[in-house]
């Protein structure tokens, strides 16, 4: 492991907070810069932008919750929360590839490019750390190698799944093997190392995995790459149905509110599968490459990428190229706000410069300025926790 592949820079002071008006307006944006080169001079600084809509920080402050977004491209996860004075604050750490990410009580759950880790949060309640009221702290990780992990979650059991996209199955981890298969698409007719489909995203259903999405119904190396902009599936894992089809590399699913929500990413579209008729139906279109859901009340938080322009294999020839066209705008990476009711885009957060893709999106309920301890430095080697004997261990 590279040491400069391990940083991390806190910026905070970003934004002036906005108490009212709302966001995606012209001239409703806060801007500021991060240079991102750590306290560490033989590192190359990696520049990059942000702005958020007017009434971004007045939403994080009304849902009292603090939001957290991977990207792989530029191999950071980042944490966006407030400071006391109202203003944002962004918390970023440098972990190569990471792409999946699941908060599941007190811990953090990121995959890397050959590791998926175990982040502790080791503040207790009503505590703080010069000012950040959760403290995620490396404790574990597993050795996966490079399975080109994507989804996660962890099951009502306290069991850790992933999507293993490279072999195309859903698996879990193993303390003494790369991973445990514990379920493959039917058509799939061999684990093999190969992304034959590109299954990529988990929805669970009663803390139990019920849905899987693919970029197509393909069995052959590199397969889904032929099938883009119409193969797309969602697969029911209790009953190997296929229960919509026709979609355009599908991404996120998540079960929310009695409705089966997911990213048709090759139209832009956000929305949700009608399980009776098989149909995918949009709710909200976006101005980017969706990847990465997540719900707090009547709100969902989706993440967008840039179109890739050099790769076309993966991302040429979609529809979302055609309706950008038509509707004359350009595509953006951050975070976008809607509201299921209304399928408006109420406010939004945007990185510019360096990121140019996100991979997944998460809300903290509950936490108003979250961090995380990184590799370098003293910090990791000398923040020592001490469990009591007492409580009980956690899994």
């Amino acid at each position: 492991m590279d040491n400069d592949d391990y940083e991390g820079t806190p910026v905070q002071g970003m934004a002036q907070p906005a108490p009212q008006g709302r966001g995606g307006r012209p001239g409703a944006a806060m801007t500021a810069g991060i240079n991102n080169a750590a306290a560490q001079p033989d590192v190359h600084p990696q520049k990059f932008d942000v702005s958020a809509s007017r009434g971004f920080p007045a939403w994080l402050h009304r849902m009292g919750a603090s939001l957290s977004f991977t990207t792989y491209q530029a191999g950071k996860v980042f944490f966006i929360g407030l400071n006391p004075d109202g203003r944002l604050s962004l918390f970023e750490r440098t972990i190569p590839r990471c792409l999946g990410m699941t908060f599941h009580q007190n811990s953090l759950y990121i995959s890397s490019l050959w590791q998926i880790w175990r982040f502790e949060n080791v503040l207790p309640p009503g505590q703080l750390h010069d000012g950040y009221d959760r403290l995620y702290k490396p404790q574990m990780s597993w050795v996966t190698g490079d399975l080109d992990v994507h989804d996660m979650a962890v099951d009502k059991n306290g069991r850790l799944l992933f999507v293993n996209t490279l072999f195309c199955c859903l698996a879990t981890v193993s303390g003494a093997h790369s991973f445990v298969p514990l379920w493959k698409p039917p058509f799939i007719s061999k684990l093999a190392a190969e992304d034959r489909c590109h299954l990529n995203g988990l929805a669970m259903k009663d803390g139990l995995p019920k849905y899987m999405t693919a970029v197509a119904e393909s069995d052959g190396p590199d397969g889904w790459r032929e099938h883009r902009r119409s193969g797309g599936i969602v697969i029911d894992i209790d009953t190997n149905e296929i229960v919509c089809r026709g979609l355009s590399m599908p991404h996120s699913p998540r079960w929310h509110d009695g409705r089966l929500w997911l990213h048709n990413s090759g139209t832009g579209e956000f929305g949700f599968a009608d399980l009776k008729t098989g149909k995918f139906e949009p709710v909200a279109f976006c101005p980017g490459y969706l990847r990465g859901l997540d719900f707090i009340g009547q709100f969902a938080v989706t993440g967008l990428s840039r179109i890739r322009t050099r790769n076309t294999k993966s991302f040429g020839g979609l529809q979302l190229d055609e309706k950008l066209a038509e509707k004359k705008l350009s595509s953006r990476s951050g975070i976008f706000i809607i509201d299921l009711k209304s399928g408006d885009i109420t406010d939004w957060f945007q990185v510019e410069g360096a990121v140019e893709e996100l991979y997944d999106t998460a809300i903290l309920p509950g936490v108003h300025r979250p961090m995380a301890v990184g590799f370098l430095g003293d910090e990791v080697r000398r923040m020592l926790t001490m469990a009591d004997p007492a409580a009980k261990k956690p899994a």
